[in-house]
Order: C-alpha cells, then sequence, then structure tokens
C-alpha cells in the first residue's frame, strides 16, 4: 500500500520517458534512492548523483573493492553504503566527499557487505555476509554512529555457545555453525521500535 495518488488508473497510460542514465557496467541491483531533488544511484563502481528532474550528473564517487549495489541510505547530510571488503562508508550527500570509511570485519575471513544499511533512529544499521564457510565467528547485524561509524553494538545472526538458540544447534562448537548471512537491508517498525531482519540458511544446507 502507499499513500501516494498522483498516478492512477485514469492517468496511468500516459507515462513517458523523461531521460535515462547510462549505469555503470557490472551486476546492478539498485534501487536508487531520491531525496530533495537529487537521484543517488549505487553501482558496483561506486555511487553517482543525479539531477532527478533531468538526468543532468552532480557527482560520482568510484570505489574499488566494489560498493554493495542492493541499495543505500541517507540521513542528516550524508550518504551511507557498505563495500565488499565490509567497510561501513559516509559520503557528503552534496558533494560525495568520503567523510567516514569504517571497517567492520576481517575481510580475510570472507566478511563483505551485499546491501547497504538502514537508518534507525539516527544509527546506521547494516547486516553482515560472507559465512558461506567455516570459521571460528559468525555473521551479525551491527549499529553505527552516523557522524563517526563508531560501533554500538552487535548481535550475532547465528547463535554462539550460551545465547539464546544455542540450543538448536546441538552441541556443534562456534567453527562448525556458518551460514545465515544478512544479504538483503532489513526493516524497521517504529510503533515497536523492533528491526526484522531476513537472513540466509544456515550451513551446511545440501
Amino acid at each position: 500500500y502507499s499513500p501516494l495518488n498522483q498516478i492512477t488508473t485514469r492517468n496511468v497510460a500516459q507515462l513517458q520517458l523523461v531521460w535515462s542514465w547510462g549505469m555503470q557496467p557490472g551486476a546492478n541491483e539498485a534501487t536508487p534512492l531520491v531525496y530533495s531533488g537529487v537521484m543517488y544511484l549505487p553501482s558496483p563502481a561506486g555511487i553517482q548523483a543525479l539531477d532527478a528532474a533531468t538526468g543532468d550528473f552532480i557527482w560520482e564517487y568510484r570505489r574499488e573493492p566494489a560498493v554493495a549495489r542492493r541499495n543505500i541510505a541517507i540521513y542528516d547530510d550524508k550518504i551511507f553504503a557498505g563495500t565488499a571488503d565490509a567497510h561501513l562508508i559516509a559520503l557528503s550527500a552534496r558533494t560525495g566527499r568520503v567523510v567516514w570509511d569504517r571497517v567492520v570485519a576481517d575481510t580475510k575471513l570472507g566478511y563483505r557487505y551485499t546491501s547497504g544499511p538502514i537508518v534507525v533512529n539516527g544509527k546506521i544499521v547494516a547486516g553482515m555476509t560472507g559465512c558461506d564457510y567455516y570459521k571460528n565467528d559468525v555473521c551479525f547485524i551491527s549499529a553505527h554512529d552516523a557522524q563517526t561509524g563508531r560501533e554500538l553494538w552487535r548481535t550475532s545472526t547465528i547463535a554462539r555457545p550460551g545465547e539464546p538458540g544455542d540450543d538448536t544447534w546441538g552441541d556443534l562448537p562456534l567453527n562448525f555453525r556458518a551460514g545465515a548471512d544478512a544479504w538483503i537491508p532489513g526493516s524497521y517498525d517504529p510503533k515497536t521500535n523492533l528491526i526484522y531482519w531476513g537472513t540466509a540458511q544456515a550451513k551446511p544446507w545440501a
């Protein structure tokens, strides 16, 4: 359901192309973010800002390794994104300049972001992936200070020994508990003040 009502069954046939923009090459799964007349467009190569009314180029931020391509977030005067090497980054929404770049996990252990964060009560909340293989650690969801990137809390997506849900793993030690990657962005319900996050299956699954 959407409260938007400018497009109706009576006028939808009048929709037509106004402008188009050639995205950077790569596996694009982008959800553009539009705020105050500017469209922010994530791609594997980075983030671009366009005039949403005309499609005119404003700025570009390029990065290697790649930016997580599924979504980005905006809060205050910053654009937030995850990266393929397990960093969270904040850019100036006006210029694309890097405001902060925070290492969240060790990419050598396989950790990475495949989607961007969401904003919850001024906190930047993101889900980690890279738990396809066994290691003495698990994937997690973490919240960060929007101004500095400092980690505020972390919740594992697989129960560690002694945590709620530990009994569902029997007597398996932590290094044999894998999976439950947080592939896609979560959702926040302000009425209950709860965050909901889908994960991949536990491993091994086949």
